[in-house]
């Protein structure tokens, strides 16, 4: 999946985002998650947003989309006792482990999520892509000191590991997944609200 080539209405959504909240020389925490969803940045280009949250919480519209993403209503849940987005992505970037987004085939032929991780094949062929991907993205003056990794498990391991090899971040924090909290641990939403705001707070005193 890559929406920063298809719709130009995506393209013009994707800009007023990032000029609303980035357009300064501040640096910033990353948070690194797995990759786009089909939901969510699959289709606005933008990590954990989908059409409903970047309308109500960021201002911004795309004709003729609309998407609900259960990771993103975690997220800007979690953003709104931040501060709000003003105050949060003046703080943090988020992106993901791979910018482009997968799917497969699942049950009946439909098409699901498919995590960039579930495949030693995959992985081989977009390793490259990854390591390259990240570089950009610190030079868009990101924090080195912490990165936080959403996911707790492979997503942490594979970044662990790639962060040995490549040196890019002092520590990686894991913390978990939106979708996994949202799935199985939805009656305890706000104890995990909590611990990003905990997580969170930890980066900005180390940098």
């Amino acid at each position: 999946m890559n929406p920063f080539r298809n719709d130009p209405d995506v393209i013009s959504a994707i800009s007023q985002f990032y000029k609303r909240f980035y357009n300064d020389k501040r640096s910033r925490h990353i948070i690194l998650g797995i990759n786009p969803g089909r939901f969510g940045a699959g289709i606005t280009g933008i990590p954990f947003t989908d059409t409903i949250r970047l309308k109500e919480k960021c201002g911004i519209s795309i004709p003729g989309l609309k998407s609900y993403e259960t990771s993103s209503v975690f997220i800007y849940e979690m953003i709104d006792r931040y501060g709000g987005p003003e105050k949060f992505y003046n703080d943090f970037f988020i992106s993901s482990v791979s910018p482009l987004g997968f799917t497969s085939a699942g049950k009946n032929r439909k098409e699901i999520n498919y995590n960039y991780y579930d495949s030693k094949k995959l992985i081989d062929v977009i390793y490259d892509f990854i390591v390259e991907s990240l570089k950009k993205q610190l030079e868009f003056g990101i924090y080195r000191d912490t990165c936080l990794c959403l996911g707790t498990g492979k997503n942490f391991r594979f970044l662990s590991k790639l962060n040995s090899e490549n040196h890019f971040f002092g520590r990686i924090v894991p913390i978990e997944h939106p979708r996994f909290i949202m799935q199985y641990k939805s009656k305890e939403k706000q104890r995990y609200i909590e611990t990003y705001l905990e997580k969170l707070s930890g980066c900005l005193v180390r940098s």
